[in-house]
């Protein structure tokens, strides 16, 4: 019988293979591997839009860049699940142009007017009116559902909304009221505050603290952080905030 190779043999053949020449590359093996550069195409930049009226006066505020400690107090607006942007402002209203004032003014006279006269008798801007005496919105789960219109959260906050406190957001609706900066989309850690409240109880949104104060009903609920869209809202949008820290050129400069 033959003996087995000892433990230096397969040791020597292992290496002897591993350091073997390796054979030269034929010329079929280069064209086969050889990599054809990709053309990409150029980068599209959209040029910044102009600020609605209340975006173009938090730009004007010189300050901090890391507000999120601002206090909100007044009367709230209640409503349910699933509202979306239609409720919020009608179709029929996009025609409106926020960056004039008097259009933006006229936009927010229309805010919730899509809302079911049914299920919320109270109207959120009284006939008439341009706008509304509710400083903060408590809603459901998924506010801001449906189309992706950047006049819903400008149609809130041309009529005075400083704040909305839901259980959770559509994703564009969310991104909308930051890049706008014209309401702080704000979400409870947990459910059932839209359930606890009613229109009319007077409450406080306190950033600094991540929470929401009912004194009508004495209780508390707490927030989620609001990050670092906070600072976004706060000087009036994406381009106000591009301008403030000097992403972008500001006009003055320009």
């Amino acid at each position: 019988m033959a003996a087995a190779p000892t433990a230096a043999a397969t040791a020597a053949g292992a290496s002897t293979a591993v350091l073997a020449p390796r054979p030269a590359p034929t010329s079929a093996l280069l064209r086969r591997t050889q990599v054809t550069p990709r053309r990409h195409p150029a980068l599209k930049c959209r040029r910044a839009g102009p600020l609605t009226p209340k975006a173009a006066a938090a730009a004007a505020v010189s300050g901090g860049s890391s507000p999120s400690s601002a206090v909100f107090h007044g009367e709230a607006f209640v409503v349910g699940d699933n509202i979306d942007t239609d409720q919020i402002i009608p179709a029929e209203h996009l025609t409106l142009v926020p960056s004039k004032p008097d259009e933006y003014r006229k936009l927010g006279s229309f805010a919730f007017a899509g809302l079911p006269s049914a299920a919320y008798p109270t109207p959120f801007v009284a006939p008439g009116e341009e706008s509304s005496r509710y400083a903060v919105i408590i809603g459901g789960a998924n506010f801001g559902c449906g189309s992706s219109r950047e006049h819903a959260p400008v149609a809130l906050g041309a009529a005075g909304a400083r704040a909305v406190v839901a259980e959770s957001y559509a994703r564009i609706f969310f991104r909308n009221s930051v890049a706008t900066g014209e309401v702080y989309p704000l979400e409870l850690t947990d459910a059932g505050a839209w359930k606890e409240c009613k229109t009319g109880d007077v409450v406080t949104v306190d950033l600094g603290n991540s929470v929401l104060i009912n004194h009508t009903s004495s209780k508390e609920y707490k927030l989620k952080p609001i990050g670092d869209a906070g600072p976004v809202i706060e000087a009036g949008g994406i381009f106000a905030y591009a301008r403030k820290t000097g992403m972008i050129a500001s006009k003055a400069a320009a």
